[in-house]
């Protein structure tokens, strides 16, 4: 683009400027992006002169913010939407060569960027979203083990790369979605490092956060050790999503299909979390029975050692007993000497009975946390029977709509023979046509003939005539 190149070799500082924030928001705030169906359309779309203006325009910060917000949500609806149904097509493991990928991580960088405040360090001001993504495994401790993982990679150097590997790692893992939400929802953590009208601050970010649930259902794996994070180019190619506004929208048969592929793809993503729950919660009902079996041994054993300990109680009380009647007479350090035993007697006997009620109520915790386990599956369980359900009705309407698809192309089949047959029909009329259009020139050529010679017998006949008179 000619308007983007400097009319000088040495920049200006306005220059520099103009092309830093041109880098940064990818030009979303000078034309609006708007969905047209499944593609994307620019509507007025106006270059940035990168020459300074006489006077400069006063233009509405908030307004322009919102647009951005607008845009890059939009953006990122394509994006995903675009990832999940070429990855579904493509039907392997995705790599970081894929290119529906690599533009959802340029949006979703775009995304993490915008609003960020400048962060002032020796070299300049620093803008950069591996700030916010380390306050995750604070949130979600799950997450500490991804950015463990990136600060041990040794081919990062700066916070974009260690972005750009967390962002990749999340992805692998599945849990992007769950992340970003819990990111999002700490908007106290996050105004430290966004402007209050950042996309992560309003409410277009949480409906990107819940956009990327559905890219649970593709598998990705990435080899980041050879790959330079540091110094690529995060440049959105608009190509992919753009569409003549005058273009025709696909067939409504196609669009419910998609749709009811989309349902079907969400339904098991959402049937595997839910079988992965019940097989969690069917290992704690087994550990939880487990250790109520042991609970329950060593109650039997308590039980059987305070019996003892009663018994042994009883003995000694009428052993004292008996020695204090023997020996009311004795010397009185003997007597002290008893009174002590029995009093560490009974204080043991105190420390078993206290044993066992704790033995008792923890018997207790256990039988009641496990009757809630038991509920909590037998409701999981009515969620999954319901969810295969829904999974049976939807796999009857796709075939329904497949059937249908195959008569309307049976048909459409059809008419084109019929189309073809008319044809073949009209350009023999049109055969016969010219035929019947050359005889007849041939007859009024005839006919022509055939006048002449009347007139020439005519006048042959009229010179006789005169001759016989």
């Amino acid at each position: 683009m000619s308007a983007l190149t400097p009319p000088t070799d040495m920049p200006t500082p306005t220059t520099d400027k103009i092309t830093q924030a041109a880098m940064e928001t990818i030009y979303l705030c000078k034309f609006r992006v708007s969905m047209d169906g499944e593609w994307l359309c620019l509507r007025e779309l106006d270059d940035i002169s990168l020459t300074p203006d006489p006077e400069p325009t006063h233009e509405d910060p908030n307004y322009l913010m919102a647009n951005e917000r607008m845009n890059l949500m939009n953006m990122a609806k394509l994006s995903i939407k675009g990832l999940i149904e070429s990855a579904l097509n493509l039907g392997r493991t995705l790599d970081s060569d894929y290119a529906p990928l690599q533009q959802f991580f340029v949006v979703m960088e775009h995304c993490l960027k915008h609003g960020l405040k400048a962060k002032k360090t020796f070299l300049g001001q620093n803008k950069s979203f591996w700030g916010p993504l380390e306050l995750v495994e604070k949130l979600v401790p799950e997450a500490a083990e991804i950015t463990a993982s990136v600060k041990d990679l040794p081919g990062l150097k700066t916070p974009v790369g260690r972005g750009r590997a967390w962002l990749r790692l999340a992805l692998m893992q599945k849990k992007l979605s769950e992340y970003m939400k819990a990111l999002i929802n700490k908007k106290e953590l996050l105004s430290e490092f966004y402007e209050p009208n950042a996309l992560m601050m309003e409410e277009e970010g949480a409906i990107i956060a819940g956009l990327l649930v559905g890219l649970n259902v593709i598998d990705a794996n990435f080899c980041m050790k050879g790959e330079d994070l540091d110094s690529q180019v995060g440049v959105i190619d608009f190509s992919m999503y753009l569409k003549d506004g005058n273009s025709s929208k696909g067939s409504e048969g196609d669009g419910q299909i998609t749709a009811i592929l989309d349902q079907k793809n969400y339904v098991e993503e959402l049937n595997r979390h839910l079988n992965a729950t019940v097989n969690n919660l069917q290992a704690k009902v087994d550990a939880l029975e487990k250790s109520n079996t042991k609970l329950t041994e060593e109650l039997a054993v308590a039980n059987n050692r305070i019996i003892t300990l009663q018994e042994e109680m009883e003995r000694v009380k009428e052993e004292s007993s008996y020695i204090l009647e023997s020996n009311r007479k004795g010397p009185k350090q003997e007597r002290t000497a008893e009174g002590q035993a029995l009093s560490e007697a009974r204080k043991h006997l105190k420390e078993e009975t206290q044993l066992r009620l704790d033995v008792e109520k923890e018997l207790e915790i256990q039988i009641s946390m496990r009757q809630e386990m038991e509920l909590a599956m037998k409701m999981l369980e009515k969620d999954v029977c319901e969810k295969q359900d829904a999974l049976v009705s939807l796999r009857q309407q796709l075939d329904d709509l497949r059937a249908l698809k195959h008569e309307l192309a049976f048909k459409l089949q059809s008419s084109d023979l019929g189309v073809k047959q008319k044809s073949e029909l009209n350009s023999r009329l049109e055969e016969k046509t010219n035929q019947m259009a050359a005889t007849i020139k041939q007859l009024e050529q005839s006919e022509k003939d055939l006048v002449k010679q009347a007139k020439t017998l005519n006048s042959a006949a009229n010179k006789l005539i005169p001759k016989h008179h």
